[in-house]
């Protein structure tokens, strides 16, 4: 296996994770009605999260419907002008309550227009799930409802989330040190 050009250091370990997610159990059946349940997840992202908090969902008696929502942003080089939806979910949600799962708010950008989106369909609620939160990244005005941790303003991987397609089966948060350029 060849080096690594920089150095994955934990910050979230394996246990603090199946801590949290415990506590988002909670917070879930705290903050929303868990009869009919949708979750939806913004893929790719939020995958390892998701799976791992509909097991637990499970094991706590909340049956749940599970859909996929993929966004991706445009514009021109760098710089986003927007989100469009790439793939969308395929369950009716009129009605019903909606947990929207998502592994990071940075931006806020994605999570806002999935979030809109949803509403337009006479949901009978949405609450937003982030496994990770990066305020100071923030260029939408948006809090999610339920947040796993926060963490600095740093390049993240593991447990769902990848630099360059890689890093998504840890099975805890890393930061990379030195950060990519």
């Amino acid at each position: 296996m060849t080096a690594l050009p920089y150095q994955l250091v934990p910050i979230v370990s394996s246990d603090d994770l199946k801590t949290r997610l415990e506590g988002i159990v909670d917070d879930i059946r705290a903050l929303m009605p868990t009869d009919d349940l949708v979750v939806i997840a913004l893929l790719k992202g939020s995958f390892v999260f998701l799976a791992d908090l509909i097991r637990l969902l499970h094991r706590h008696h909340i049956a749940v419907e599970v859909d996929f929502m993929t966004l991706a942003s445009y514009g021109e080089g760098t710089e986003s002008k927007g989100v469009s939806v790439v793939k969308d979910i395929e369950t009716d949600i009129a009605g019903r309550p909606v947990l929207l799962v998502d592994d990071i708010l940075d931006t806020g950008r994605t999570l806002k227009r999935a979030a809109s989106i949803l509403r337009e369909r006479a949901p009978l609620c949405v609450k937003t799930c982030v496994l990770l939160d990066k305020p100071e990244r923030r260029i939408e005005q948006i809090r999610a409802d339920i947040v796993g941790f926060t963490v600095p303003n740093t390049f993240v991987v593991g447990y769902g989330l990848d630099y360059a397609r890689r890093h998504r089966e840890l099975p805890f948060i890393a930061r990379l040190e030195p950060e990519p350029a």
